[in-house]
């Protein structure tokens, strides 16, 4: 009975210890340090410096800022896309800049407003035709694009009649393009764009219409405190108002993919 006891007790203090754990905005004022996330080589959201070890990118350009508003410096801690929300969720980090809030991840994840909007675009084949949305939901057309993706949940709600093949990942995808074995790779502008500046010859980077974007936000903590999600859009508000989200987003591209703004269609908006 004794033993069951101090089991009770001990699940008590864990509980209670969780609801009183410190908050990420009093780690940080305490600290003074914004730990973020950064992916090596996801250009043009984050890219390490061999040399230097300096992490680039818009994400590290976005951290530093909202870090000098709160007072701190940053803390970069190497993740991936895959394991970010696992290290929001166990304390490792505060932030995940250039994450997409999906309904699954909105279940174990807070996000702040969004950062921006990403367009979807197709790159396809040299020779096929450009065409919309609807016309490219027809049998026959055989489009590509990387499983469990926003690119994959696009094709899965638009694109019920076409041919559509979901590889592992992006790579993958963009291989069967240049085989022949597809017509079109669905992607993201930000990505599709170094895509082609690498791989020239690959195919034609297309915005079918109507133009559908995917918001792209900053991933936190889910907590009880909101004063770290309130600062964070506070900081974006005045980011955006100030059009420095468009420029840090092109400059990187220009940086470090080698893509200039002259390249982005008039329907991409920032």
């Amino acid at each position: 009975m004794n033993a069951l006891v101090a089991l009770a007790s001990l699940g008590t203090v864990g509980i209670s210890a969780a609801q009183d754990a410190e908050s990420t905005m009093a780690r940080v004022q305490r600290t003074k340090v914004l730990r973020v996330g950064a992916v090596a080589g996801a250009v043009p959201y984050f890219n390490k410096d061999l040399a230097s070890g300096k992490w680039e990118g818009f994400g590290p350009d976005f951290a530093e800022s909202l870090a000098k508003k709160l007072g701190a410096k940053v803390e970069y801690v190497e993740t991936t896309w895959g394991n970010a929300v696992l290290d929001l969720q166990s304390n490792k980090i505060d932030a995940m800049y250039g994450m997409a809030p999906t309904p699954a991840r909105r279940e174990v994840v807070n996000f702040t407003d969004t950062l921006f909007d990403n367009t979807y675009t197709v790159v396809c084949r040299k020779g096929f035709p450009s065409k919309s949305w609807e016309e490219l939901n027809a049998p026959g057309n055989k489009i590509v694009v990387d499983v469990g993706s926003s690119h994959d949940q696009l094709a899965s709600k638009i694109l019920t009649k076409a041919d559509v093949t979901r590889l592992e990942n992006s790579g993958a995808a963009t291989l069967a393009l240049q085989s022949g074995r597809a017509d079109c790779q669905i992607l993201v502008v930000l990505l599709a764009q170094p895509l082609l500046v690498k791989r020239a010859t690959l195919g034609t980077m297309y915005i079918p219409q109507p133009v559908y974007t995917a918001p792209v936000s900053i991933g936190i903590r889910k907590e009880s405190d909101p004063a770290f999600q309130k600062a964070a859009n506070e900081w974006l508000a005045d980011v955006r108002a100030k059009g420095e989200v468009r420029k840090v987003i092109l400059t990187n591209m220009e940086k470090l993919a080698g893509v200039p703004e002259s390249a982005f269609p008039p329907e991409v908006k920032f």
